[in-house]
Protein backbone atom coordinates (compact mmCIF):
# COMPACT_ATOMS: atom_id res chain seq x y z
CA UNK A 1 0.00 0.00 0.00
CA UNK A 2 1.39 3.39 -0.96
CA UNK A 3 2.23 6.02 1.78
CA UNK A 4 -0.53 8.91 2.66
CA UNK A 5 -0.07 11.59 0.44
CA UNK A 6 -2.56 14.57 1.11
CA UNK A 7 -1.22 16.15 -2.12
CA UNK A 8 -3.79 13.76 -3.96
CA UNK A 9 -6.51 14.99 -2.14
CA UNK A 10 -5.28 18.83 -2.80
CA UNK A 11 -4.86 17.58 -6.88
CA UNK A 12 -8.73 16.54 -6.78
CA UNK A 13 -10.03 19.27 -5.12
CA UNK A 14 -7.90 21.78 -7.71
CA UNK A 15 -9.40 19.46 -10.61
CA UNK A 16 -6.30 18.12 -11.25
CA UNK A 17 -4.82 14.84 -11.96
CA UNK A 18 -3.29 13.44 -8.59
CA UNK A 19 -0.70 10.87 -8.88
CA UNK A 20 -2.60 7.74 -8.62
CA UNK A 21 -6.70 7.30 -7.76
CA UNK A 22 -7.47 8.85 -4.52
CA UNK A 23 -10.49 7.70 -2.17
CA UNK A 24 -12.72 10.14 -0.10
CA UNK A 25 -15.09 9.06 2.67
CA UNK A 26 -16.72 11.59 4.83
CA UNK A 27 -17.78 8.60 7.52
CA UNK A 28 -17.59 4.88 8.46
CA UNK A 29 -18.82 2.98 11.20
CA UNK A 30 -17.33 1.79 14.03
CA UNK A 31 -16.96 -2.14 13.20
CA UNK A 32 -15.26 -1.15 10.01
CA UNK A 33 -12.96 1.55 11.88
CA UNK A 34 -11.86 -1.32 14.15
CA UNK A 35 -11.21 -4.02 11.34
CA UNK A 36 -9.27 -1.26 9.43
CA UNK A 37 -7.21 -0.08 12.20
CA UNK A 38 -6.55 -3.28 14.03
CA UNK A 39 -7.42 -2.36 17.36
CA UNK A 40 -9.83 -1.58 19.62
CA UNK A 41 -11.77 1.46 21.18
CA UNK A 42 -10.00 3.58 23.77
CA UNK A 43 -11.66 4.82 26.56
CA UNK A 44 -14.16 7.13 25.35
CA UNK A 45 -12.39 9.76 27.97
CA UNK A 46 -9.60 9.76 25.70
CA UNK A 47 -9.77 12.12 22.87
CA UNK A 48 -6.66 11.41 21.84
CA UNK A 49 -7.26 7.87 21.78
CA UNK A 50 -10.01 8.01 19.22
CA UNK A 51 -8.33 10.13 16.94
CA UNK A 52 -5.22 7.47 16.92
CA UNK A 53 -8.26 5.00 16.01
CA UNK A 54 -9.60 6.60 13.08
CA UNK A 55 -5.69 7.85 11.60
CA UNK A 56 -5.13 4.30 11.55
CA UNK A 57 -8.16 3.16 9.77
CA UNK A 58 -8.24 5.61 7.30
CA UNK A 59 -4.61 5.54 6.51
CA UNK A 60 -4.89 1.37 6.59
CA UNK A 61 -7.97 1.71 4.03
CA UNK A 62 -5.88 3.62 1.91
CA UNK A 63 -6.92 7.25 2.50
CA UNK A 64 -4.73 10.31 2.57
CA UNK A 65 -6.28 11.75 5.52
CA UNK A 66 -8.48 11.02 8.75
CA UNK A 67 -11.77 12.95 9.49
CA UNK A 68 -12.63 13.81 12.66
CA UNK A 69 -14.28 16.94 14.39
CA UNK A 70 -12.32 19.42 15.74
CA UNK A 71 -13.82 19.20 19.28
CA UNK A 72 -17.17 17.88 21.17
CA UNK A 73 -19.09 20.92 20.56
CA UNK A 74 -22.91 20.85 19.29
CA UNK A 75 -26.15 22.86 19.81
CA UNK A 76 -27.88 21.66 23.00
CA UNK A 77 -31.54 19.61 21.79
CA UNK A 78 -34.27 18.57 22.81
CA UNK A 79 -34.74 14.91 24.11
CA UNK A 80 -35.27 13.59 20.95
CA UNK A 81 -33.35 15.65 19.21
CA UNK A 82 -30.27 12.93 18.59
CA UNK A 83 -32.93 10.22 17.41
CA UNK A 84 -31.57 8.48 14.02
CA UNK A 85 -35.51 8.26 12.72
CA UNK A 86 -38.00 10.96 14.24
CA UNK A 87 -40.51 13.73 12.52
CA UNK A 88 -38.45 16.69 11.80
CA UNK A 89 -40.13 18.79 13.97
CA UNK A 90 -39.50 16.02 17.01
CA UNK A 91 -37.82 17.50 20.10
CA UNK A 92 -37.90 21.17 18.24
CA UNK A 93 -36.71 23.80 21.21
CA UNK A 94 -37.25 27.34 19.56
CA UNK A 95 -41.04 27.80 18.82
CA UNK A 96 -41.50 32.07 19.11
CA UNK A 97 -39.24 35.06 20.17
CA UNK A 98 -39.38 34.01 23.80
CA UNK A 99 -37.90 30.53 23.53
CA UNK A 100 -35.24 32.01 21.09
CA UNK A 101 -33.96 34.28 23.71
CA UNK A 102 -34.23 31.79 26.42
CA UNK A 103 -32.50 29.53 23.97
CA UNK A 104 -28.84 28.56 25.67
CA UNK A 105 -26.40 29.31 22.53
CA UNK A 106 -23.05 27.34 23.16
CA UNK A 107 -19.78 29.02 21.79
CA UNK A 108 -17.40 26.65 20.07
CA UNK A 109 -14.41 28.15 21.69
CA UNK A 110 -16.15 27.09 25.17
CA UNK A 111 -14.84 23.65 23.74
CA UNK A 112 -11.17 22.08 23.65
CA UNK A 113 -10.09 21.76 20.02
CA UNK A 114 -6.24 21.39 21.22
CA UNK A 115 -6.58 17.93 20.58
CA UNK A 116 -6.11 18.94 16.90
CA UNK A 117 -2.41 19.98 17.74
CA UNK A 118 -2.05 17.29 20.54
CA UNK A 119 -2.32 14.47 17.82
CA UNK A 120 0.47 16.06 15.42
CA UNK A 121 2.72 13.51 16.25
CA UNK A 122 0.41 10.30 15.90
CA UNK A 123 -0.48 11.32 11.75
CA UNK A 124 1.78 10.07 9.54
CA UNK A 125 3.83 11.83 7.05
CA UNK A 126 1.86 12.91 4.26
CA UNK A 127 -1.64 12.70 5.82
CA UNK A 128 -3.99 15.15 7.03
CA UNK A 129 -6.93 15.69 8.93
CA UNK A 130 -10.51 16.64 7.57
CA UNK A 131 -12.71 18.60 10.13
CA UNK A 132 -16.31 17.96 9.52
CA UNK A 133 -19.08 19.69 11.10
CA UNK A 134 -21.10 20.01 14.23
CA UNK A 135 -24.17 19.60 10.98
CA UNK A 136 -24.80 22.25 9.66
CA UNK A 137 -26.55 25.59 9.09
CA UNK A 138 -29.90 24.40 7.81
CA UNK A 139 -29.39 21.12 9.42
CA UNK A 140 -29.46 22.76 12.63
CA UNK A 141 -31.94 25.49 12.11
CA UNK A 142 -34.14 22.67 11.31
CA UNK A 143 -33.02 20.46 14.34
CA UNK A 144 -33.98 23.39 16.57
CA UNK A 145 -37.47 24.86 15.05
CA UNK A 146 -38.56 21.70 13.47
CA UNK A 147 -38.85 21.40 9.35
CA UNK A 148 -42.93 22.15 9.09
CA UNK A 149 -42.32 24.59 11.84
CA UNK A 150 -39.91 26.21 9.93
CA UNK A 151 -42.05 26.91 6.65
CA UNK A 152 -44.60 28.00 8.65
CA UNK A 153 -42.42 30.28 10.18
CA UNK A 154 -41.06 31.83 7.38
CA UNK A 155 -44.55 32.65 6.24
CA UNK A 156 -45.45 34.17 10.13
CA UNK A 157 -42.45 35.57 11.91
CA UNK A 158 -39.78 36.34 8.59
CA UNK A 159 -37.71 38.60 10.86
CA UNK A 160 -37.72 35.66 13.90
CA UNK A 161 -36.53 32.90 11.50
CA UNK A 162 -33.79 35.62 9.83
CA UNK A 163 -32.54 35.86 13.46
CA UNK A 164 -32.34 32.54 14.38
CA UNK A 165 -30.27 31.63 11.29
CA UNK A 166 -28.19 34.38 11.96
CA UNK A 167 -27.38 33.04 15.33
CA UNK A 168 -26.67 29.23 14.19
CA UNK A 169 -24.66 30.88 11.63
CA UNK A 170 -22.73 32.41 13.69
CA UNK A 171 -22.10 30.06 15.83
CA UNK A 172 -20.87 27.80 13.26
CA UNK A 173 -18.33 30.17 11.73
CA UNK A 174 -17.03 30.64 14.87
CA UNK A 175 -16.58 26.60 14.41
CA UNK A 176 -14.53 26.90 11.19
CA UNK A 177 -12.48 29.63 12.68
CA UNK A 178 -11.41 27.86 15.42
CA UNK A 179 -10.52 24.48 13.45
CA UNK A 180 -8.98 25.89 10.33
CA UNK A 181 -5.88 27.06 11.58
CA UNK A 182 -4.43 24.16 12.75
CA UNK A 183 -1.53 22.61 11.10
CA UNK A 184 -2.83 18.98 11.11
CA UNK A 185 -6.07 20.32 9.15
CA UNK A 186 -5.91 20.18 5.53
CA UNK A 187 -9.33 20.52 4.38
CA UNK A 188 -12.32 21.33 6.30
CA UNK A 189 -15.74 19.64 5.58
CA UNK A 190 -19.30 21.73 5.70
CA UNK A 191 -21.87 19.01 6.69
CA UNK A 192 -25.17 20.38 5.47
CA UNK A 193 -28.00 18.41 4.02
CA UNK A 194 -30.15 20.73 1.98
CA UNK A 195 -32.60 18.53 0.44
CA UNK A 196 -34.49 15.70 -1.02
CA UNK A 197 -35.16 13.86 -3.54
CA UNK A 198 -36.84 16.24 -6.12
CA UNK A 199 -36.11 20.02 -4.55
CA UNK A 200 -34.37 22.02 -1.79
CA UNK A 201 -35.67 21.91 1.82
CA UNK A 202 -36.35 25.62 1.20
CA UNK A 203 -36.92 27.20 -2.40
CA UNK A 204 -33.69 28.17 -3.63
CA UNK A 205 -34.70 31.91 -3.16
CA UNK A 206 -35.02 31.41 0.69
CA UNK A 207 -31.88 29.64 0.49
CA UNK A 208 -30.29 32.40 -0.85
CA UNK A 209 -31.83 34.44 1.34
CA UNK A 210 -31.11 32.55 4.62
CA UNK A 211 -28.69 30.11 4.42
CA UNK A 212 -26.08 30.70 1.96
CA UNK A 213 -24.60 34.11 3.13
CA UNK A 214 -23.92 32.28 6.48
CA UNK A 215 -21.90 29.40 3.97
CA UNK A 216 -20.43 31.77 2.11
CA UNK A 217 -18.65 33.12 5.49
CA UNK A 218 -17.91 29.44 6.13
CA UNK A 219 -15.70 29.16 2.98
CA UNK A 220 -14.18 32.12 3.54
CA UNK A 221 -12.82 31.87 6.85
CA UNK A 222 -11.87 28.32 5.01
CA UNK A 223 -10.47 30.10 2.30
CA UNK A 224 -8.39 32.40 4.38
CA UNK A 225 -6.37 29.82 6.38
CA UNK A 226 -5.08 28.51 3.00
CA UNK A 227 -7.53 25.26 3.14
CA UNK A 228 -10.07 24.16 0.67
CA UNK A 229 -13.83 23.69 1.37
CA UNK A 230 -15.91 20.42 1.09
CA UNK A 231 -19.65 20.82 1.08
CA UNK A 232 -21.61 17.30 1.75
CA UNK A 233 -25.32 17.92 1.27
CA UNK A 234 -27.72 15.51 0.32
CA UNK A 235 -30.75 16.29 -1.75
CA UNK A 236 -31.48 17.50 -5.18
CA UNK A 237 -29.53 20.67 -5.71
CA UNK A 238 -29.59 21.56 -9.28
CA UNK A 239 -31.31 24.88 -8.95
CA UNK A 240 -28.75 25.79 -6.75
CA UNK A 241 -25.13 24.52 -7.76
CA UNK A 242 -24.29 27.54 -9.85
CA UNK A 243 -24.79 29.09 -5.95
CA UNK A 244 -22.39 26.49 -4.30
CA UNK A 245 -20.06 26.71 -6.97
CA UNK A 246 -19.76 30.10 -8.74
CA UNK A 247 -21.50 32.04 -5.19
CA UNK A 248 -20.51 30.48 -1.88
CA UNK A 249 -17.35 28.87 -3.80
CA UNK A 250 -17.02 25.67 -2.29
CA UNK A 251 -13.75 23.63 -4.02
CA UNK A 252 -15.63 19.70 -3.66
CA UNK A 253 -19.09 18.33 -3.44
CA UNK A 254 -19.82 15.25 -1.85
CA UNK A 255 -23.21 13.45 -1.41
CA UNK A 256 -24.70 12.18 -4.88
CA UNK A 257 -27.83 9.48 -5.15
CA UNK A 258 -28.63 7.33 -8.58
CA UNK A 259 -32.01 8.29 -7.83
CA UNK A 260 -31.41 12.00 -8.26
CA UNK A 261 -28.20 12.32 -10.77
CA UNK A 262 -25.97 9.48 -10.87
CA UNK A 263 -22.36 10.80 -10.43
CA UNK A 264 -21.19 9.86 -13.77
CA UNK A 265 -24.02 12.67 -14.87
CA UNK A 266 -22.60 14.53 -11.96
CA UNK A 267 -19.16 14.79 -13.03
CA UNK A 268 -20.22 15.53 -17.20
CA UNK A 269 -21.89 18.37 -15.95
CA UNK A 270 -20.38 20.03 -13.29
CA UNK A 271 -16.99 18.17 -12.99
CA UNK A 272 -15.22 20.93 -15.17
CA UNK A 273 -16.25 23.39 -12.19
CA UNK A 274 -16.04 21.67 -9.34
CA UNK A 275 -14.33 18.49 -7.35
CA UNK A 276 -16.72 15.22 -7.42
CA UNK A 277 -16.20 13.25 -4.56
CA UNK A 278 -17.32 9.77 -4.29
CA UNK A 279 -20.82 8.79 -5.69
CA UNK A 280 -21.14 5.02 -5.51
CA UNK A 281 -24.76 5.34 -4.80
CA UNK A 282 -25.64 3.77 -0.89
CA UNK A 283 -28.27 1.30 -1.99
CA UNK A 284 -26.44 0.09 -5.64
CA UNK A 285 -23.59 -0.60 -2.70
CA UNK A 286 -25.70 -2.67 -0.67
CA UNK A 287 -27.83 -4.61 -2.79
CA UNK A 288 -25.34 -5.64 -5.70
CA UNK A 289 -22.52 -8.06 -5.90
CA UNK A 290 -18.79 -7.18 -5.51
CA UNK A 291 -18.16 -7.55 -9.02
CA UNK A 292 -20.94 -4.95 -10.37
CA UNK A 293 -19.64 -2.41 -7.43
CA UNK A 294 -16.22 -3.04 -9.02
CA UNK A 295 -16.84 -2.70 -11.99
CA UNK A 296 -18.88 0.57 -11.44
CA UNK A 297 -15.84 1.87 -9.38
CA UNK A 298 -13.11 0.97 -12.07
CA UNK A 299 -15.04 2.33 -14.47
CA UNK A 300 -15.46 6.06 -12.72
CA UNK A 301 -12.01 5.66 -11.80
CA UNK A 302 -10.94 5.00 -16.03
CA UNK A 303 -13.45 7.92 -16.94
CA UNK A 304 -11.93 10.23 -14.81
CA UNK A 305 -8.17 9.45 -14.36
CA UNK A 306 -6.81 11.61 -17.38
CA UNK A 307 -9.33 15.17 -16.53
CA UNK A 308 -8.88 14.89 -12.67
CA UNK A 309 -11.24 16.63 -9.66
CA UNK A 310 -12.59 13.24 -8.62
CA UNK A 311 -12.07 11.24 -5.72
CA UNK A 312 -13.73 7.50 -5.77
CA UNK A 313 -16.41 6.55 -2.55
CA UNK A 314 -19.99 5.98 -1.61
CA UNK A 315 -22.51 8.61 -2.24
CA UNK A 316 -22.99 9.03 1.26
CA UNK A 317 -21.28 7.23 4.11
CA UNK A 318 -20.82 3.36 5.14
CA UNK A 319 -23.31 2.50 7.60
CA UNK A 320 -23.21 -0.56 9.23
CA UNK A 321 -25.84 -1.89 6.75
CA UNK A 322 -23.13 -1.65 3.70
CA UNK A 323 -22.11 -5.54 3.49
CA UNK A 324 -18.20 -4.99 3.82
CA UNK A 325 -17.37 -7.41 1.06
CA UNK A 326 -18.78 -4.51 -1.26
CA UNK A 327 -17.33 -1.56 0.56
CA UNK A 328 -13.67 -3.51 -0.17
CA UNK A 329 -15.17 -4.33 -3.82
CA UNK A 330 -15.28 -0.55 -4.27
CA UNK A 331 -12.08 0.69 -3.29
CA UNK A 332 -10.38 -2.41 -4.29
CA UNK A 333 -10.66 -0.42 -8.00
CA UNK A 334 -8.72 2.56 -6.40
CA UNK A 335 -6.13 0.99 -4.17
CA UNK A 336 -5.19 -2.16 -6.77
CA UNK A 337 -3.42 0.16 -9.35
CA UNK A 338 -1.29 1.35 -6.34
CA UNK A 339 -0.34 -1.60 -3.88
Amino acid sequence: MANPCFDNVLAVLNRMVPDRPTLFEMFMNTPLYLELAGEEFADPQDDLGELRLLINAFKNGGYDYATVRSSGFLFPRGEAGMKATRSLNEGSLIRDRKSFEEYPWPDPYDFDASRLEKIAPDLPDGMKLAVMGPGGVLENVIDLVGYEALCFMLVDDPRLVQDIFARVGQTIVRYYQQAAPYDTVGVLISNDDWGFNTQTMLSPEDMRRFVFPWHEEIVSVIHQAGKPAILHSCGNLSAVMDDLIDGIGYDGKHSFEDKIKPVEEAYEEWGHRIAILGGIDLDFLCRETPDKIKERAASLVERTASRGGYALGSGNSIPEYVPVENYRAMVSAAREQYM
